[in-house]
């Protein structure tokens, strides 16, 4: 690694609020004991019922304060908070929405970043609010090399790669001079090449549009058990050993996929990807047992 620094990209700022709260505070306790270079570049997702946001939707509703409160969690670690803002179906009606201007509002410090795949609300961010930066999402779909280039040349912060890429050298050595403006998605759980995913980001954006909270999808892995474990066998899972190797050639952001997962698995994902192997033991039992003490005291509060 020549002492690069790595940067991780976590899910769920406000679904996984206590244990990314929890990763954070023992990356700073027990620096020793994760992998050296690794820090968090960011930790993405949405707040309930913002209509912006795709790939997931996302039901609910999340007050001013709250707002306030969860941002300050990862701002004040100087960590960015990076919106799922990739809702394939949105119009130019949709951009004046009170609740996701609220939200952009109150983030708007010049740390903060965005995920795009639609040119409408990219537009509208780049005149209103031209401090975040902005990513281009895999939710595009772009599985070719000449698009990918064409991509990777225009005005992003970042640009995440389609996991379909992930192990095709002819791609990766086409833009190992862009390495440092590319995302890997390092565990996505999604079938290798599926047909349906447009559709799925599709049907997802209009459930979160609409509020359909009912809308089922017809997706095959509905069918089998979602665990990290059987993660690693898909082919676009990127190993231990062959993360190094990304790095040796100016990878160095990589991203934890976890949206819609138990947090069995993103805690999993956490700590294969984060921890050194010897230390793994240890920092699951902190995990668990901070995630308890969390539990315990929000209910007391409650009480």
């Amino acid at each position: 690694m020549n002492g690069k620094k790595v940067y991780w990209h976590l899910p769920g700022f406000c679904y996984f609020r206590l244990l990314n709260q929890v990763i954070m505070n023992l990356m700073k306790d027990y620096p020793d004991k994760f992998r050296d270079g690794y820090c968090i570049g960011s930790v993405y997702g949405t707040f309930p019922g913002a209509i912006w946001n795709g790939g997931r939707a996302v039901f609910g509703i999340t007050g001013k304060d709250d707002i306030k409160s969860v941002l300050k969690i990862y701002n004040s670690r100087g960590i960015p908070v990076r919106f799922t803002w990739t809702n394939s179906l949105l119009e130019e009606k949709h951009v004046y929405d009170t609740y996701c201007n609220l939200i952009m509002k109150l983030a708007d410090n010049g740390m903060n970043q965005v995920l795009v795949n639609q040119p409408v609300l990219e537009e509208y961010i780049c005149k209103n609010y031209p401090g975040f930066k902005r990513i281009s999402s895999t939710t595009k779909r772009i599985t070719g090399l000449k698009g990918l280039l064409e991509e990777l040349e225009k005005d992003y912060y970042l640009v995440v790669l389609d996991y379909d890429l992930n192990h095709d050298e002819r791609v990766l050595s086409a833009i190992q001079d862009k390495a440092s403006k590319v995302e890997i998605l390092v565990n996505e759980v999604c079938f290798p090449g599926c047909p349906k995913r447009t559709e799925h980001y599709r049907q997802q954006s209009q459930m979160q549009l609409e509020y359909d909270i009912n809308t089922a999808f017809p997706c095959p892995n509905r069918t089998r058990e979602r665990s990290f474990k059987e993660c690693m066998d898909r082919p676009a899972f990127i190993s231990n050993e062959q993360i190094g190797e990304y790095i040796d050639r100016g990878f160095v952001n990589f991203k934890i996929v976890g949206r819609g997962m138990p947090v069995e698995y993103v805690e999993e994902s956490y700590l294969y990807f984060l921890v050194k192997d010897e230390h793994r033991e240890f920092i699951r039992n902190k995990i668990d047992g901070l995630l308890n003490q969390f539990q315990q005291a929000m209910k007391q509060r409650k009480k």
